[in-house]
This record gives C-alpha cells, structure tokens and sequence, in this order.
C-alpha cells in the first residue's frame, strides 16, 4: 500500500527538508519515512541548498541499497518510484545493485537483496541480469529447502490413533497413551517415568483424489514478500501427489505463470511488481478455471484494496463459494506474517463465505491439507 497523500504543508515540508519544520510542522510517522528514503537519495547533492531545495541533518542513514529500493516501493505510487530510481542511476551513480557487476557477485545473498532485485531488474543489462538470475537462484534455494520441508510434513497424513504403527519416528509419537500406559513404571524417588513401551500411531493419507489449487497473486509492490513466498509455496505443491496447482499473477492485468511453476526462479524473474489493482479480474479467471468446485481450493494473496469494482470482487467470490469451491485470503504471506490490508474488504468476503488470515508458509501449508482433509 502506498504512502496516503499528505497534507500540503507536509508536502512541502518533504519537499524542503528539516529547516522548513518549524514553518511547517513535524511530520508524521508515515512521512518520516518517506523523508528518510527522499535524504538517502537526494542527501547526495552537494548543490541542492544553493538552489532553495530540500536539505536535512547530518544524522547518518540507516538505510541500505537494498533496504532504499525495498522502502520506496512501499511508500510510493509508481511514477515517483520510476523517477527516484532513475535518479539514483542516472544522476547519482549508485549502481551497487543495478548496474555494478562486480559487487553484485559478491554480495552476501539475503532475501532484501531478492526484494530489491525483483524492484529493479528491468533496469538491469543482460550481464547483471545474469548475475542477479543466480543471486535469486540461491535465495529461493534456502527458502524452499525450509518450505518445501513444512509442506511435505502437512500433508504426510494425519494420525489415526486407533492404530498403532510399526514405523518409530517422531512425528508419529503418541504422547499421551506412552506416560498413561507407562505410569507403573514411575520412580518417586528419582521423580522419574521410565518408558518401557512407547507408542506410535499409524497415519493415514489427508487426500486420495486430486486436488486443484489455483494461487492468485497480487503483484503491488507492497506485496512482495508474498510473491516470493507464494511462488516457492507453488513449486512445492507442485510436488506433491494428488494435487494440481496453478499460479496466475495481477495487477490491472492477469497473467497465468503455471507453465513455470516448477521453477520459481524463473516464475520471480517474469513477475512486473506494482501498477494498479484488479482483484475481481483475477478471480474471474479463477472461476474459468475450476473444474471441479467440490474439490478446489482458490488461494487469494493480496492486500484487498481493490483498484477496480469491489461489489464485483464481491460478487465473484460469493459466486465461487456458493458453487462449493473453497477460497483463503491470504492479507500477507511471508516469514513475518504482518499483515496491511484493507479490512472492510476482507470482512466483507468473509461474510460471503470467504475465509481470511495472515500467516507463514508453514501455516498456510498445514491449513491448505485441514482444508482438503475436510
């Protein structure tokens, strides 16, 4: 969600820097921080105060490359972000991410690098490009060897406790019947329960029929943690048996990724971060694709702010659930699960049928097998 328009003197209070707050006034949180991006970038003009323009105090900035590109596209509509990043590269030389090779091969990869690559990457030339493809390569690596993890372990099965299993792995420990049919065995000396027989129940498989899982993933800047998480999510459902899923990205446009949904290296890569917003378009898409509502789900990841017709978004969810798909929104979906997203919206999928939350990957995995398990 970008930065709500401010008021005119804070607007010229951004405009102008510290020496104009007492005319001013002081601003407010939100537009502290678009003031801080605003000096990481124009702090660097050594003229600017010669010429009337926004000049601010000596403190140091704590905001990295990275952490500057992350934070503008969430502060920013689209025009100024093309513009500050033009700036930055044209006027100012700083290259460390989208121009500069060299250090772009040795920087330690991280996931606020993988935001800021996917921010820029149209700006990149081929021989970073290159360079950036595998820096994002690895970062998607780490996070899948930890998603790909949690998904396998929500969807092994639940356990059937009216039978026992030969298989003694810890997953499968029956807790609660191992201390009960042990108790005889407790030393009140020692304060001691000495386990002669554990027990482990067997499992059994959360899905025998296919199942369609259709991902719609908003693609606003505000929402890029989700993007990445949500394609990592895909190519491990992908995986599984059982399931079919499909991956379609939008904004004001919808876009069907599924064809590379098995490597979410180059599904990030075809991701366009920011422009408008066209939820109902996209679950519209999500309607032509459900063949078989009793044995679908729809994934939506956004943060509900609808660019386009709300009491159609409305509409189209009602319509989906009625038919007896099930549909999750998902207001955020990455390691934080901290959520900005438009509550009236949500609530009112909600009461259509809808169900909405926040969340990691790993919740969202074991919710998807108790949804398909129901």
């Amino acid at each position: 969600m970008a930065l709500d328009i401010p008021s005119p003197l804070q607007r010229w209070r951004l405009l102008l820097g510290e020496p104009a707050e007492p005319a001013c006034g002081a601003l407010s949180a939100e537009c502290q921080a678009a003031d801080a991006a605003l000096e990481w970038l124009y702090g660097r003009d050594g003229d600017r105060a010669a010429r009337g323009e926004r000049r601010a105090g000596l403190g140091p900035s704590a905001l990295s490359t990275p952490d500057w590109i992350n934070t503008i596209h969430e502060l920013f509509p689209k025009e100024v972000i093309e513009r500050l990043e033009q700036d930055a590269v044209e006027r100012f030389g700083i290259d460390e991410v989208v121009t500069n090779l060299e250090v772009l091969e040795r920087i330690e990869p991280s996931e606020s690098l993988l935001r800021a690559v996917l921010h820029t990457k149209h700006l990149m030339n081929p021989e970073v490009l290159a360079a950036a493809r595998k820096l994002v390569a690895e970062v998607v690596r780490r996070i899948m060897e930890k998603m790909a993890t949690e998904v396998r372990q929500a969807f092994s099965g639940t356990r059937d406790r009216r039978r026992r299993s030969r298989m003694k792995i810890a997953r499968n420990f029956d807790f609660k019947r191992t201390i009960a049919s042990n108790l005889h065995r407790y030393d009140p000396a020692r304060r001691r329960l000495y386990l002669e027989s554990p027990i482990f129940n067997s499992r059994t498989r959360r899905h025998l029929e296919p199942w369609d899982i259709i991902l719609l993933i908003d693609q606003s800047g505000s929402m890029v943690d989700s993007v990445i998480h949500s394609a990592v999510m895909a190519a491990c459902l992908w995986q599984l048996p059982g399931m079919r899923t499909r991956l379609v990205a939008f904004d004001t446009a919808v876009v069907d990724l599924t064809a590379d949904v098995s490597d979410p290296v180059e599904l990030l890569m075809k991701v366009q971060l920011g422009g408008g917003t066209d939820i109902a378009k996209a679950v519209a898409y999500a309607q032509s694709l459900v063949a078989n509502p009793g044995r679908s789900v729809v994934v939506l990841v956004s943060d509900f702010y609808e660019g386009g017709s709300g009491g159609e978004l409305v509409r189209r969810v009602k319509a989906l659930v009625e038919s007896g798909a099930k549909v999750l929104g998902l207001a955020a979906l990455d390691s934080r699960a901290e959520p900005a997203f438009d509550r009236e919206m949500a609530a009112r999928l909600v009461r259509e049928g809808a169900q909405i939350g926040a969340m990691t990957p790993g919740q969202l995995a074991g919710w998807l097998a108790d949804v398909i398990q129901a």
